[in-house]
């Protein structure tokens, strides 16, 4: 039966932050991630999970200015430094939180003549956070994002990840695939999951266009999530959208997701 995981940085945002464990549990589910916890206390954290039953599923190295327009952390050479500090901040919370995997963004880069430079800075990197992760029993993701939402994002493709991946070549190192990013490249997300299903190690959804809730845009999920549950992969997948109303309402799609899945098997 498939697993479905709240991103508690997109939904349940209705309610202030140490509540969203209790509403995401409310909700059905057994498990959380979040993209960037580190304004809260880690103990805070571990205590919302604990208290409410919730396995902590992934969150994220620290990207510095990613999401504000910048170019992250991961990929700029400058910043190798800051990288390994943001690795040593992650490395703390997950002793505790003790994450399936952590994900690594790759990041911007805005000056295209830098690009194999970054390309290489991040493909090290990766590197060290994984032997880092890997020491704490913990995987280590890294995805590729669309750059229609996000120019210059220097991962954006399915073949990249597949060609880094088989670069680095690490036991505990895999993908994050996100059906959303890789619908809005125009890729074929069925045909990829068919394929390369072994090589993920975290799955995320979101519908296409607009990043809703399934149901809300051209992604056929009866199919995916068929997929998925008649395949070898035993991971989570990871509800990232924003809801097109309220968070509550924007669940009408888990009842039927979780059918299918147990129809499946």
């Amino acid at each position: 039966m498939l697993r479905f995981s709240a991103n508690l940085s997109l939904l349940l945002t209705e309610y202030a932050w140490l509540e969203r464990f209790a509403a995401a549990k409310q909700q059905g589910f057994q498990a959380v991630e979040i993209q960037f916890p580190y304004h809260l206390p880690v103990k805070q954290l571990q205590n919302a999970l604990q208290s409410n039953g919730l396995q902590l599923v992934l969150f994220n190295v620290d990207a510095d200015n990613l999401l504000h327009g910048g170019e992250g952390l991961a990929a700029v050479p400058e910043k190798q430094a800051e990288f390994k500090q943001a690795v040593a901040q992650t490395a703390a919370y997950a002793e505790l939180l003790q994450p399936v995997a952590i994900n690594v963004l790759s990041g911007r880069c805005l000056d295209k003549n830098r690009l194999t430079t970054y390309l290489d800075t991040f493909k090290h990197n990766l590197r060290y956070a994984t032997e880092v992760f890997a020491e704490l029993g913990i995987n280590t993701v890294f995805e590729a994002i669309n750059s229609v939402d996000m120019p210059g994002f220097i991962v954006d493709s399915s073949q990249q990840m597949l060609e880094i991946l088989t670069e680095i070549n690490h036991p505990r190192l895999g993908l994050q695939y996100d059906i959303y990013h890789m619908t809005r490249m125009g890729e074929n997300c069925l045909a990829f999951l068919q394929t390369h299903m072994d090589k993920i190690t975290h799955i995320q959804f979101a519908d296409c266009p607009g990043r809703g809730e399934p149901g809300t845009g051209d992604i056929d999920f009866a199919n995916i999530f068929a997929c998925i549950a008649q395949s070898t992969y035993k991971g989570w997948l990871g509800a990232e959208y924003n809801p097109t109303t309220d968070s509550h309402s924007s669940f009408n799609w888990l009842a039927a997701a979780t059918q299918t899945s147990a129809a499946v098997l």
